[in-house]
């Protein structure tokens, strides 16, 4: 079985797969090719396939995974939303995310009218949601294919499936303890590549869904880790960012006295060995379990890089008990004084929440004051979105949406100066970046980022993509630095 690969296709060939649930599905992958080869013609042109990705890393990396299967059977890939395959991989952590799912899939809903051939599927965390499955049944009849986070292996099968269907096709699983390796891979950078360790969350906390929606959590062997990072190596692959939605539980599930059972830390060093691997990242850690053995891991290994996102969400202790977060505002900032002392030169971006049931102005306040004292180099604030089937879409004492506001906004001016304050002082310094990509506003200037993840542009040339390259900072735009290569 030989499939025309991409060049930044992973394990497209039988020779590169182990799992056999993986073989199984470059079955399917042969058999949709068929199919889509008979489509191409009678369009008399490759037909184009579009994947529409709402949402966190995790489903960036589930969107890669779902486009180098459409790549495999014959689609071409396109941004637009008029191709004659069109998949959403949609989130729900957020009302918003939702709405912009339904308004995008009726404006698809057009294009099909126009297009006969045209199949619109729909997947992701939203799909877990029972309520949101019934809507489109009901009222977005024309979508092809609708099914989970569970399942997401089985897409090419699916994809079989759909293709020569004229009804709608629903795989959803409510939960799996499952992990299929080695399915293909498409990466949007030749250079970079973010790598899977675990799925699911076990943490509960009351505002957020993906507990609901992602399942329990379900470590990856290491070994299949380690040989992933070094396939991507030898494909050049310079930089990875290992992704769950809590790294720091990494390997909890494994069982006591388990061989393979290793730690978080003790998987990132590992990572950190694989020839060719010059940068690893890792998202996202939780505060309540990051460890000494973390900080001593990142300490002495220039190769990790220097950034963490440490969610606070919120810097009232009695709002923190609510969310079942598990630390208070005096812990959070003794951990950020620990790794400051350790990291001296480590960004540390967060998450913060504004409007949870029950917050007061003064409970605002006290995140206020966790930002000044923690220095944060940047926060991504949220305004509390109400989530059916969480604990805290049952509290009393919603906020109203005016006090929400004029909270958010007292909140995000003291973020935005703080974080240039953070970036100010980097000004004048030489800094190693990995070139990522021209710059969209100026042909003439390339886009890098820092070990801290900071973004600098400068001069220069497409040649330099993918090369790490020493750069001045020269000037302090807020989030982004100007500069020149030394």
């Amino acid at each position: 079985m030989e499939f025309k690969k991409d060049i930044n296709i992973l394990n497209a060939n039988k020779e590169e797969v182990t799992d056999a649930e993986s073989l199984k599905q470059l079955g399917f992958i042969e058999e949709a090719k068929g199919y889509v080869e008979e489509l191409k013609k009678e369009l008399g042109r490759t037909p184009k396939a579009c994947v529409v990705t709402f949402g966190c890393q995790m489903n960036a990396r589930d969107s890669e995974k779902l486009l180098a299967i459409l790549k495999l059977v014959g689609y071409e890939e396109t941004d637009s939303e008029e191709a004659d395959f069109v998949l959403y991989n949609t989130c729900t952590v957020r009302d918003n995310a939702d709405q912009r799912v339904y308004g995008r899939l009726g404006a698809c809903g057009s294009h099909k009218k126009k297009n006969p051939h045209m199949k619109i599927a729909i997947c992701g965390c939203l799909m877990q949601e029972e309520s949101a499955v019934e809507k489109i049944k009901k009222s977005y009849r024309f979508v092809d294919l609708i099914f989970g986070t569970h399942n997401i292996y089985k897409f090419a099968e699916l994809l079989c499936t759909a293709l020569v269907s004229d009804r709608m096709v629903i795989d959803i699983w409510k939960e799996t303890d499952k992990i299929v390796e080695d399915l293909p891979v498409f990466r949007k950078y030749p250079f970079k590549s973010g790598v899977n360790i675990m799925f699911g969350c076990n943490n509960f906390c009351t505002y957020c869904i993906v507990p609901y929606v992602r399942g329990r959590e379900r470590s990856r062997n290491p070994k299949d880790i380690i040989r992933e990072c070094e396939k991507l190596a030898n494909d050049g692959v310079k930089e990875v960012m290992l992704l769950g939605q809590n790294v720091n539980s990494y390997g909890l599930d494994f069982k006591e006295g388990d061989p393979e059972r290793i730690s978080f830390p003790e998987l990132l060093e590992e990572v950190s060995k694989v020839k060719g691997i010059e940068r690893v990242r890792f998202m996202t850690p939780h505060p309540k379990d990051f460890s000494d053995d973390l900080l001593d891991v990142i300490a002495r290994n220039p190769k990790i890089a220097r950034h963490i996102h440490l969610p606070l969400q919120s810097g009232n202790t009695e709002i923190l008990r609510r969310m079942n977060r598990k630390y208070t505002k005096e812990s959070y900032l003794a951990l950020v004084d620990k790794i400051h002392e350790k990291l001296p030169d480590v960004a540390i971006t967060t998450d913060i929440i504004v409007g949870f049931p029950g917050e007061t102005e003064s409970d605002v306040d006290d995140t206020i004051d966790v930002v000044k004292k923690a220095g944060f180099d940047n926060a991504f604030t949220f305004i509390y979105s109400k989530r059916t089937g969480t604990p805290a879409a049952t509290f009393e004492n919603q906020v109203p949406e005016e006090e929400v506001k004029k909270n958010f906004d007292k909140l995000l001016k003291v973020v935005q100066e703080t974080a240039r304050a953070q970036s100010e002082k980097m000004t004048g310094r030489v800094d190693n970046v990995l070139v990522e990509s021209v710059n969209e506003q100026d042909s003439s200037l390339m886009t890098g980022r820092l070990s801290n993840n900071t973004l600098v542009h400068f001069p220069g040339d497409e040649s330099l993509i993918g090369s790490f390259v020493d750069v001045s900072l020269d000037e302090c735009k807020g989030f982004y630095f100007m500069g020149h290569i030394v």
